[in-house]
């Protein structure tokens, strides 16, 4: 197993800020009691609504965020006890392995350095390549992401939103990374070019061997990337099986329901679209039981009182619910 999070928890504390003190109101459960496996030579999609803490999750496998609770294992290695023990060499040498690729290359790239500055820095920090052979292996990496080599002079602001995001991970590939959490790497770029950087990804994937948590809204994209998906939902997983499987047999009230919001290329087609009531819970406040009982359409006395554990309902098909939709269930 290439990485494995074992009951992963990550709150936020809220303060309300006084004159002198400050008051802490209570925390937001960004991510809580996740548990989940990562193959060697896989894409691992994470797909869910806005703040339901697919991010936090990746962030806190990088150690970018501390867990509240909770352990990371990273090829056999504990990774919060690395960071939490602070050697330098230890650290550096995880971090070369496990790339992040973030979502808005905006702002994760300093207005100030110039492409080849970006790309060479990560040369700088880890010494893993001659310096005589920086310049080769930094136009190497531009021309691989789709980028010219008389791009190495300019600056960010220079590019557009999809350039950026290519600079992004090219800088993330410097290193040679055995991980990559890949934060909706395509959602800047134009549809035209999503295609190449997903074939791009998966190339990288066959050659080099990289495994990949694959972030994303396009529902499309996870399909035609990843090998297996798990759905989130306020900060828990509610399904989680391989990609063919979960799309043709979704099980989840959530899950049905965002597989109904998918677009068909088909104006005849029509689709009947499963529209939600009401808002998300306040992740500060979650709902008692399942988190998904306030909207689900489905839900029975015990889905208010008792939360589902995640169980494996057939092989290799997780699912997190007590009155799941009937195998096969057709709702186009």
């Amino acid at each position: 197993m290439e990485l494995e999070v074992k009951g992963l928890t990550k709150h936020f504390p809220v303060y309300e800020r006084g004159v002198i003190l400050k008051r802490r109101l209570g925390d937001v459960h960004a991510v809580d009691n996740v548990s989940l496996e990562i193959r060697k030579n896989e894409t691992l999609g994470l797909v869910g609504e806005s703040g339901c803490g697919k991010t936090t999750i990746a962030r806190c496998m990088l150690y970018l965020e501390p867990p509240s609770s909770g352990e990371i294992f990273f090829e056999g290695r504990n990774v919060t006890e690395i960071f939490k023990k602070a050697d330098r060499t230890r650290v550096l040498e995880l971090r070369r392995q496990m790339q992040y690729i973030f979502q808005n290359p905006y702002a994760s790239l300093d207005p100030r350095m110039t492409v080849a500055d970006i790309i060479m820095e990560p040369f700088e920090v880890h010494r893993h390549i001659p310096h005589d052979q920086w310049l080769d292996s930094m136009y190497e990496l531009l021309r691989m992401v789709g980028l010219e080599d008389y791009h190495a002079e300019r600056y960010p602001h220079e590019f557009s939103g999809g350039q950026r995001q290519r600079i992004c991970i090219a800088r993330a590939l410097a290193v040679n990374p055995k991980f990559i959490a890949a934060d909706e790497p395509v959602a800047s770029l134009d549809v035209s070019v999503r295609a190449q950087i997903l074939n791009l990804l998966q190339d990288l994937q066959q050659k080099l061997g990289i495994t990949y948590l694959y972030i994303s809204h396009d529902l499309s994209t996870v399909r035609h990337i990843c090998h297996r998906v798990a759905v989130m939902y306020l900060g828990k997983i509610v399904e989680l099986a391989e990609t063919n499987e979960l799309f043709e047999n979704p099980l989840h009230p959530y899950t049905v329901a965002l597989m109904s919001a998918i677009p068909v290329p088909d104006p005849k087609l029509k689709r009947h679209r499963i529209i939600l009531p009401g808002e998300v819970p306040s992740p500060i406040n979650p709902p008692s039981g399942c988190r998904f009982h306030t909207r689900c359409p489905r839900r029975i006395d015990i889905c208010s009182k008792e939360e589902p554990p995640l169980i494996e309902v057939q092989p290799g098909h997780w699912l997190a619910c007590y009155n799941p939709w009937p195998p096969k269930h057709v709702f186009a």
